[in-house]
């Protein structure tokens, strides 16, 4: 990197790259769309996914052969101020639970044919407290974010970011509180199941991590680093190489989400390649989704994380895939097409 350029300002960078819908594509998925034995329509959704499908992966006929789920895993300082149920050597158990087949996310996997990939965050070295100073300090957050750039490949064709890091609902939730404005109290909720006791000191600890850091966060990336998690940046990461490389995301829940709404305060375009998985039951994930203008393909009332509601969703892409794919159209079914 030349020393004049600061590391934030080569993420900025990246955004005056990204590539536009395939226009072409689009087209030819609508025209065969047209073909198919069935009203138009009558799948609704279903053929608005196969048309996002196309038109990010810049193909006439996309295809889903190497899906990839992947887990970004963090550990949060925060916790020292009492914000989580469980201490901070869960991350690694549950790492090593991924790493084994005994996860949810692992089934979902194994049931939907998707590849689960999981990425180890220096969890012996947790963020920085955002109660006493910036989680982290530029060069962190830039080489986290560079990090989870470089998980996107291997010909990768559809990702869902996914994450798991013990106090990392209450990065999200700051990161929100930033981002949107209000108390902290209406972005958060009981994460991994904190008690009441447990919430009102969750939204103690942003309140007063927003009052520290208040005069810095008009940069979406200066609330990655001060509010934000490794995941949380690595995810970032993950979506903008997505992006640069035509590869569709499907978000995930109220965690991966706060990677996408930096991006999106960054510039609104930069998640338009992505898709809303699932609405969380956690905090005030609906809302979130509905600045981020997505809208969710599921609502299971689910709050794991791990990237299962995405992965759950990637079932509903295949299978709007295989309708498009391989519905007979009239013609070559002998079935007559409308009279007018």
């Amino acid at each position: 990197m030349p020393p004049d350029i600061r590391p934030f300002e080569e993420i900025r960078m990246l955004f005056a790259n990204m590539p536009a819908p395939d226009a072409q594509a689009l087209a030819a998925v609508r025209a065969r769309d047209s073909e198919l034995t069935k009203p138009p329509g009558a799948l609704g959704r279903l053929e608005e996914i196969v048309e996002w499908l196309a038109a990010w992966q810049g193909r006439a006929e996309p295809v889903i052969e190497r899906p990839l789920v992947a887990v970004f895993a963090g550990n949060h300082g925060v916790v020292a101020q009492g914000v989580s149920a469980f201490p901070a050597s869960v991350t690694q158990q549950m790492v090593a639970n991924f790493q084994s087949g005994g996860a949810a996310i692992n089934q979902i996997c194994k049931i939907h044919g998707l590849g689960l990939k999981v990425f180890e965050l220096a969890l012996e070295r947790p963020t920085v407290d955002f109660t006493e100073a910036p989680a982290m300090d530029e060069r962190e957050a830039a080489a986290t974010f560079a990090y989870g750039m470089e998980a996107v490949g291997g010909g990768v064709d559809l990702l869902a970011p996914g994450e798991m890091g013990i106090g990392n609902t209450t990065s999200a939730g700051a990161i929100y509180a930033a981002l949107y404005g209000g108390p902290a109290s209406r972005w958060t909720g009981r994460g991994a199941g904190v008690d009441a006791a447990g919430l009102v000191r969750k939204n103690a600890a942003i309140e007063k991590a927003l009052a520290l850091h208040g005069p810095h966060l008009s940069d979406p990336l200066e609330i990655l680093r001060r509010l934000g998690g490794r995941e949380i940046a690595a995810i970032m990461g993950a979506i903008m190489a997505a992006r640069l490389n035509r590869i569709p995301v499907v978000l995930d829940g109220y965690v991966a989400c706060a990677a996408a709404a930096l991006l999106h305060a960054l510039s609104t375009e930069s998640i338009a390649h992505c898709v809303a998985g699932h609405v969380s039951a956690e905090g005030a994930h609906r809302d979130i989704l509905a600045r981020l203008g997505k809208r969710p393909l599921l609502d299971l009332d689910m709050r794991l994380g791990e990237g299962s509601g995405a992965a759950l969703a990637i079932g509903v892409v295949r299978a709007a895939l295989a309708c498009h794919r391989d519905m007979a159209t009239f013609q070559s079914a002998g079935v007559s097409g409308k009279t007018q």
